[in-house]
């Protein structure tokens, strides 16, 4: 049953603590609201002293319930901001699953430059895409099958101002008829009770029946895991790779943009990196610089297009580093100036550590057995001078290359 209705809670009477959503309304009352904002800065570390305070004039199961949401608010800001997290209402699962804002703002970008105007936003969660959609002007239908979080979708936006641009509703996304929106975009639940999900069809709802819900309007994207096989992709889909400060977040399929597009988002920026239909780079020696291509232009199959940008080769066939005798600043890769490349050797790396004086170590690895942590044990860094080392393959043998960014 996905009823609204907000409990009068009158001073210190009863909370269904059994009742997560009765808990969770209670917080909207004037009382828990007030008892809110007294936890807007609240260290963690003194919770039991608070509670304990808190619990002299307030119901015990509020209070339990406004500190639960304190929580999870400081855990929200490194993903919606402190102003908004500080607004906002969560669940545990909402703070897991939801999109970062800076990614739900460049997709809400996208839908308004295709021209969208509305869209039905299937498996909302706590409302992170609605709220990015609405502040782009664009007016949303929010579904969730869950109360409880459809109720905190619904706090949200009206938390932010933006409840004359988001309808919430409880129900089924399959009983949804989207034919009077523009758009539609689907989150399919991606964890189950044994953690995550790779199989696109063991997804809630399925990848299939998301991908024919995307094809009943003009334009649609449907957020997917980021480690999606190409060959899942959809003929007439564009394939969208985003990560935010570094970090892959997800992948998101188009419909109604560029069937068979390949293109890697890297924020903040934005910057895009569409392929180019290029052959894998060749093979190459290793030269004076090494490029780490973001993570987003690895998952988009697009490291021939950083290649072919910096006028490298790979190291090796099947490592996604790019080496060059050139150093060609791009967006899309982190350089390193290499000053040794060893056979794996730990002894002798240990030795070219010492000699120069090396305490600051940052390893990386790719294509390597060997724990990062436990190199750092074994070589012993120490010294006021600064390297990397890449663990890796050159050529199909195991090697060390040891630099710093250029």
């Amino acid at each position: 049953m996905c009823a609204r209705s907000i409990p009068r809670l009158a001073h210190n009477g009863p909370v269904n603590a059994s009742d997560p959503l009765a808990a969770f309304l209670a917080l909207r009352t004037e009382e828990g609201a007030a008892l809110l904002a007294s936890l807007a800065s609240y260290d963690p570390a003194d919770e039991l002293a608070v509670a304990t305070r808190l619990r002299r004039e307030h119901p015990a199961e509020l209070v339990s319930a406004a500190l639960g949401q304190a929580r999870l608010r400081q855990r929200a800001a490194a993903k919606f901001g402190a102003e908004d997290a500080g607004r906002m209402f969560f669940t545990p699962n909402g703070v897991e699953q939801s999109t970062r804002r800076p990614v739900a703002a460049h997709r809400a970008e996208r839908f308004a430059a295709l021209g969208v105007r509305s869209v039905a936003d299937l498996c909302s969660g706590i409302g992170g895409d609605a709220l990015a959609l609405a502040r782009a002007g664009i007016s949303v239908l929010a579904v969730d099958k869950d109360p409880l979080t459809a109720e905190a979708a619904r706090a949200n936006a009206e938390a932010l101002g933006l409840a004359d641009l988001v309808e919430v509703r409880c129900a089924d996304v399959t009983d949804i008829d989207t034919s009077a929106y523009d758009a539609v975009f689907v989150d399919p639940a991606r964890r189950g009770g044994r953690g995550r999900i790779f199989d696109p069809e063991a997804y809630s709802p399925p990848l299939s029946w998301a991908i024919a819900a995307a094809r009943t309007r003009p334009h649609a994207a449907l957020k997917i895991a980021p480690g999606i096989p190409h060959e899942a992709v959809p003929g007439d889909a564009e394939a969208e790779w985003i990560s935010d400060g570094g970090d892959v977040k997800e992948a998101v399929l188009w419909f109604g943009t560029d069937p068979g597009a390949v293109r890697a988002t890297l924020l903040p920026g934005p910057r895009t990196l569409t392929g180019r239909g290029l052959q894998d780079p060749a093979v190459r020696a290793v030269g004076r610089y090494l490029y780490e291509p973001d993570g987003a232009a690895i998952r988009a199959h697009l490291v021939a297009e950083v290649a072919e940008d910096v006028s490298g080769g790979l190291i090796d066939e099947t490592i996604a580093y790019i080496t060059s005798d050139e150093l060609h600043p791009t967006p899309y890769a982190t350089a390193y100036e290499i000053t040794d490349t060893l056979p794996f050797n730990v002894k002798k790396l240990k030795a070219l550590l010492r000699e120069r004086e090396v305490g600051v170590l940052t390893v990386k690895k790719r294509g390597s057995a060997v724990e990062p942590e436990e190199l750092r044990r074994k070589v012993k860094p120490s010294g006021p001078a600064s390297a990397t080392v890449f663990l890796t393959r050159v050529a199909g043998a195991p090697a060390m290359l040891v630099g710093h960014p250029a």
